[in-house]
């Protein structure tokens, strides 16, 4: 695999924003919902009375049923702010496809992003490698604009600081967020440092994956060379398959939606459908 030079692949802003626009339209984001129970239209369950519930949210039902007082939650609707978490290590801009992990992460994150913009949703943006790039969340469609484009220029000899990036944006959250991470999970710190978010924030982490990587399988002895440090390594595999089910297993129980992209396939239906239809066991354990 060769390393891509990702600023040739989108030469200008205006063919940018065109795909970015595209994208938005196509996933029509899907996910209005909030993990967060509350006033709202969707009932969603009964759970027992506690001190300070309202009297109107009193389930007269159930209570009459069991002869305990319980109340009704509604799923509650909130424009919450949203962070996009970009990898931009080495290892993102490694490629086998003409399209680099990196390049479709930005082309994801400009899609939800401007998706997220429609819905008045603020968005926020940082850049987990180990240039520090960050952009608070804001409403202004050319801030977000200029922090893509500047994003497609850094990763290609980066080395991954995931895990130090998403715990400092995890002291900085001052209110419920949906953080969304694009990512190939290369690094073992960063699925750790997601769960630490996840306990108190609404999680997806999008699994960007080269055509190579797909095709490795079986256990065996491969030679290569580490993106990030250039140092030449020799390591036991074991099949992709068997490693995105071990990262699916582990954001599960950390209650982390998860989705994984080829570089190689078309993207917007299969995450259309993801976004649609997440959170249905996560949100239930919330």
């Amino acid at each position: 695999m060769t390393s891509t030079d990702v600023t040739s692949l989108i030469p200008d802003a205006r063919q940018f924003e065109i795909l970015a626009r595209r994208a938005a339209d196509s996933l029509n984001y899907g996910n209005d919902r909030s993990p967060s129970f509350g006033p709202g239209v969707e009932y969603v369950q009964s759970r027992q009375y506690q001190p300070g519930d309202p009297i109107r949210s009193i389930d007269w039902r159930a209570t009459a049923r069991t002869g305990k007082p319980w109340v009704r939650e509604y799923e509650t609707l909130r424009q919450i702010p949203c962070y996009l978490l970009i990898d931009t290590s080495a290892s993102m801009c490694v490629a086998s496809h003409a399209t680099s992990k990196l390049e479709t992460a930005v082309r994801i994150a400009a899609g939800l992003a401007f998706a997220c913009l429609d819905q008045v949703r603020p968005v926020g943006v940082l850049g987990i490698g180990e240039t520090e790039l960050q952009v608070r969340p804001t409403l202004r469609r050319d801030t977000i604009m200029q922090w893509l484009l500047t994003l497609q220029k850094v990763g290609v000899s980066e080395s991954t600081q995931s895990g130090q990036r998403i715990r400092h944006l995890y002291n900085s959250l001052e209110s419920t967020s949906l953080v969304i991470l694009l990512s190939d999970l290369h690094d073992p710190f960063m699925i750790p440092a997601m769960k630490f978010v996840a306990a108190r924030h609404d999680c997806i982490a999008i699994q960007i994956r080269d055509p190579a990587e797909r095709g490795v399988s079986g256990v065996g002895f491969v030679r290569g060379m580490e993106a990030e440090t250039g140092r030449r390594v020799t390591s036991l595999s074991v099949s992709s398959a068997e490693t995105v089910s071990i990262d699916t297993d582990q954001l599960r129980r950390a209650r982390i939606d998860h989705t994984v992209i080829d570089t190689d396939k078309p993207w917007l239906a299969s995450l259309r459908q993801f976004l649609k239809h997440r959170g249905g066991n996560t949100r239930s354990a919330r």
